[in-house]
């Protein structure tokens, strides 16, 4: 649906309008995708209009708590919108302010789909601006928060440009988080990847390694993609 409309999935609505980050592959991809085996505490780091914080909550169960937080004020009073008129009003809640300055018992699991520009890359909107950029919310920012905030056998998943995945991951040792599974997003068949399903631990493992297609060559979507996004897309 248009921008005024917002976007409808099969079990909530999502209304954007007033957020900088719109609803988008990317996001849809890590809430469907993030695990949430034995999850009670989750915490997304940079909710925008709370669609990754909605989509858990659609997946989790029913004793699973869910907290965004998000700095655009804006984009707050959105989140709540649609959180209140979404089926799980009573186990999630959005909070305002930077993450850094967060505190909480830990968290199970922790997602983001962080900013990701460098600090040249223009916007005219300066919400959509600190939305992107990685001035907000830099990778030392991003991992000290998981660190501090995430529960010894919790986990973290994000949502990452590959370059900025490499970059989390060649400093993940000064933060005690070690690489748990790697999956490499590739929009089209036959394209390089793009972008990287990334999640953390602080378990040292051997970390698994894959990949999703979102469309195949003839242009529709793969049965993986349609394996992890049905439960929400209303056409799929």
């Amino acid at each position: 649906m248009g921008l005024s409309r917002g976007f409808t999935f099969k079990q909530f609505h999502i209304d954007h309008d007033r957020c900088a980050m719109k609803v988008g592959t990317d996001g849809i991809l890590l809430g469907a995708w993030a695990p949430l085996d034995g999850v009670t505490r989750a915490l997304d780091i940079g909710s925008g209009s709370g669609l990754i914080a909605l989509m858990l909550a659609q997946r989790s169960d029913p004793d699973c708590e869910i907290t965004g937080v998000e700095i655009d004020k804006e984009a707050v009073i959105q989140a709540r919108e649609n959180v209140l008129a979404s089926p799980w009003s009573a186990r999630v809640q959005m909070q305002g302010g930077a993450i850094q300055q967060h505190e909480a018992e830990p968290y199970d699991l922790i997602v983001s789909n962080p900013p990701y520009f460098g600090a040249g890359q223009p916007f005219v909107d300066p919400a959509r601006a600190q939305a992107r950029h990685r001035g907000a919310l830099d990778s030392r920012d991003l991992l000290d928060a998981c660190s501090r905030l995430l529960s010894p056998r919790g986990r973290v998943a994000m949502v990452l440009p590959t370059a900025f995945a490499d970059e989390i991951i060649s400093v993940l040792p000064n933060y005690d988080l070690h690489e748990l599974c790697y999956v490499a997003v590739i929009t089209r068949e036959g394209k390089a990847a793009n972008r990287v399903l990334l999640q953390l631990s602080r378990e040292l493992n051997r970390c698994e390694r894959g990949e999703i297609v979102i469309h195949s060559a003839d242009g529709g979507y793969s049965n993986r993609y349609i394996q992890l996004t049905a439960p929400f897309y209303l056409k799929m």
